[in-house]
């Protein structure tokens, strides 16, 4: 049973605390732990070591309105797998969209290579994904996730995560196989980091290090 107002450390904390709560997939041959970067990479290492199980990245851009570029509207996959707040696609140019769409896509397949190297990201297919991230806020960013491992075809999707807001865990559950949050405030606080003591920004250069370690 989730608590409704859990707070943590740091994503180390909130990683171990969450690694916990999925112990029932330890050891199982093909699951693997899809972390969303960059917080989500911290948060999927303590998991992916916990459960013993290969750890990958899926890198999700979020698409900014266009008057108002830190307001996020949707968010896409480096396949084009998107997602979006459908009110406010009503007033937004569908040849802007698109452009932007594409932006996105190779913005995260730059991400990806930068990530990865020769190094080819995990196929889902078959696999039980398990997605993780630091929270989850408005649900663009793991709703996109949760279509581009889909679009996969994988045997099941567990999303695990340590805060969500309750509208989106009620609604997300509906998607998957499995939903986890380790905290679900009924009134959310606006932002992850207001559940965490300390939420400073993870770099480039700490992702490749919890990658290749």
């Amino acid at each position: 049973m989730a608590e409704k107002n859990l707070h943590f450390k740091d994503r180390i904390d909130a990683g171990k605390k969450l690694a916990e709560a999925v112990l029932k997939y330890k050891g199982i041959r093909n699951a693997v732990v899809y972390a969303l970067p960059r917080g989500g990479v911290v948060i999927g290492k303590e998991v992916a070591e916990k459960l013993g199980c290969p750890l990958d990245t899926l890198i999700i851009k979020k698409i900014g309105h266009p008057s108002f570029k830190e307001y996020a509207i949707g968010a896409a996959s480096e396949n084009g797998n998107a997602v979006f707040n459908e009110i406010e696609l009503q007033n937004i140019d569908k040849k802007w969209l698109e452009k932007e769409i594409e932006k996105k896509k190779a913005e995260a397949k730059s991400r990806r290579e930068l990530y990865s190297k020769d190094k080819q990201p995990i196929n889902p297919e078959g696999k039980i994904a398990i997605i993780v991230d630091d929270g989850i806020a408005t649900g663009l960013t793991m709703s996109a996730a949760i279509k581009e491992i889909k679009s996969n075809k994988p045997k099941k999707i567990i999303v695990a995560v340590p805060v969500a807001p309750k509208e989106i865990v009620d609604s997300m559950r509906k998607e998957v196989d499995e939903f986890i949050s380790l905290s679900v405030p009924e009134v959310f606080l606006g932002a992850v980091g207001a559940y965490y003591d300390n939420f400073d920004q993870v770099s480039d250069r700490e992702v490749l290090t919890l990658l290749r370690t």
